[in-house]
């Protein structure tokens, strides 16, 4: 399983480090449209989807969304109502997960977990698209964004297969562990420090590690919602398409909810 993951990361990171400084913004949009589209396909089975007519509903919702989105990213006032929308979500979602129990939470019906999903991945690529076109530096943004959840990811999979005891929360996925949690907030420092000795410019360095920070707290979370989403469905990846991490949804879930995120903060502090 662990050769897996590592194969498939050495096959992966190359593309997309080509996709990221070597593609214009337009063509890198379309590029990253079409893994968007692959993780609105598995999304349709989190769903529960059935049938071309609600299939069909939903790629037309998705695909309007994602050019109504790349039409506000290019106006920096409404890209910014769209981000801040995203961020208030993502936090509203993490109180939400802190407070679940089977017992006494209600599972969203299939209409409303395709609205979401729709929202959700038209904004994080909206995101992606405004950091790499709109920002000084946007190609070296989008990759400390995407290699932030990357090792918030991979510290959280490491220290919790090391020391993983105290489950975070068991009853949406009993594999992570707050062990694992802790070990992802140690690599989000250590990005912290990173961000503010190459973007001092952004903020005082301790601003900047904690935002890091909390966007590693994003980044876990949007982990555990689609690990709550598998489990409602009853599936236990999303996909098959990348050998070692499961589907597109398994690899991008951190990412889905830390690009609006990282995107409103460019914003507050004028990046964008």
């Amino acid at each position: 399983m662990l050769n897996q993951r590592i194969t498939t990361a050495l096959i992966l990171v190359p593309i997309v480090l080509c996709a990221i400084f070597l593609l214009p913004t337009p063509v890198f949009a379309a590029a990253v449209g079409i893994v968007v589209l692959l993780a609105g396909k598995e999304w349709l089975a989190l769903a529960k989807l059935n049938g071309a007519k609600e299939s069909a509903l939903f790629w037309l919702g998705l695909v309007v969304s994602m050019l109504l989105a790349y039409g506000m990213v290019k106006y920096s006032q409404a890209g910014f109502y769209l981000f801040t929308i995203a961020t208030v979500f993502w936090l509203y979602l993490i109180v939400t997960l802190l407070r679940y129990k089977p017992e006494s939470s209600s599972e969203m019906g299939r209409v409303g977990k395709a609205l979401l999903g729709i929202f959700l991945l038209a904004a994080a690529w909206a995101g992606l698209v405004a950091i790499h076109g709109y920002s000084e530096d946007g190609d070296l943004l989008v990759l400390f964004a995407m290699s932030l959840s990357w090792a918030a990811d991979t510290f959280a999979y490491f220290s919790g297969r090391r020391w993983g005891k105290v489950k975070l929360a068991p009853n949406i996925s009993p594999g992570k562990t707050r062990e694992g949690v802790y070990g992802a907030l140690l690599g989000a420092i250590v990005w912290g420090v990173l961000l503010s000795w190459w973007q001092p410019e952004l903020g005082h360095a301790m601003v900047l590690i904690l935002f890091c920070v909390a966007l590693c707290f994003v980044s876990v979370f949007g982990d555990l919602f689609e690990s709550l989403l598998k489990r409602q469905a009853g599936i236990k990846d999303s996909g098959n398409l990348l050998p070692g991490h499961g589907g597109v949804l398994d690899r991008i879930d951190s990412l889905i909810a830390v690009a609006p995120v990282f995107a409103f903060g460019l914003y507050l502090s004028g990046v964008l």
